[in-house]
């Protein structure tokens, strides 16, 4: 379901396919293993490159949510990348549009957490 990249103190996080609503068990799954890097300090903050997806629904924006909270209380930062029009909507609807870095590629993403960090 997510491709896990390391770069610098950054996790990039990449859904190989759309969230849907169904799949809670699963993201909560693979989730874990990125909430455990940030838990154990293997990384301070998180992008989500949303290149390979269209669309996430509740279960995502809950799980972006909780790891959101845990980048933060570490200290790190979070923004997501190459996110769709369906995406970015779900984002304005659900009033979270303000909460990330919302950058249209993941070198400005990338850049804009290493700015915010230091």
């Amino acid at each position: 379901m997510f491709q896990i990249e390391k770069q610098d103190q950054a996790v990039i996080l990449v859904p190989q396919r759309d969230l849907r609503e169904f799949e809670f068990g699963e993201i909560e799954d693979e989730g874990s293993d990125v909430l455990r890097m940030i838990d154990q300090g293997e990384a301070q903050s998180v992008i989500v490159d949303f290149q390979k997806t269209d669309y996430y629904g509740s279960t995502a924006l809950s799980f972006f949510v909780k790891l959101w909270k845990r980048v933060r209380a570490n200290g790190g930062k979070m923004a997501f990348c190459n996110v769709s029009a369906h995406e970015l909507e779900i984002l304005e609807m659900t009033k979270l549009d303000n909460l990330w870095s919302l950058c249209s590629t993941r070198d400005e993403a990338l850049r804009d957490i290493l700015r915010r960090e230091t």
